[in-house]
């Protein structure tokens, strides 16, 4: 279903502080169905397949330090304009930035460690929904 589903998943600096709840809680009461959800933890290898695509940034190996530092939590969502709503809902990467209300701007703690991924389009959104769940554990 192009353009309803959206990939998202709790970083782990998030997780550590405990915000696993809250931001659940907030996903859904923004109307979004969690179609499929684990906890997992990334080694520094499958961190770094990951987000492959900023391997040649400034900030690529500190990334992929604290994507493997603690568990996350990826999960698959599903809402009518799921991928733009959800970019709404979680503010902009730089929580300092973020507009009131939005989880970036109540849990992240820096633009690095910016509390949660949310897929930029519908093809990155499949992308990345398959990376973390097999075909059988996205419906």
């Amino acid at each position: 279903m192009a353009g309803n589903r959206t990939f998202t998943m709790i970083k782990p600096r998030a997780v550590a502080e405990n915000h696993t709840g809250a931001i659940i809680k907030m996903i859904e009461e923004a109307g979004y169905k969690i179609v499929s959800i684990k906890k997992t933890q990334l080694t520094a290898s499958t961190a770094g397949k990951f987000y492959e695509v900023h391997k040649e940034r400034p900030f690529y190996e500190e990334l992929v330090k604290f994507m493997s530092s603690g568990p996350i939590v990826p999960m698959i969502l599903e809402k009518e304009n799921a991928v733009l709503d959800y970019r709404k809902l979680i503010g902009s990467t730089d929580p300092a930035e973020a507009a009131e209300g939005t989880i970036r701007k109540l849990y992240a703690t820096s633009k690095g460690e910016n509390a949660v991924h949310g897929s930029d389009s519908d093809e990155n959104a499949e992308i990345e929904s398959s990376f973390f769940f097999s075909e059988i554990e996205r419906f």
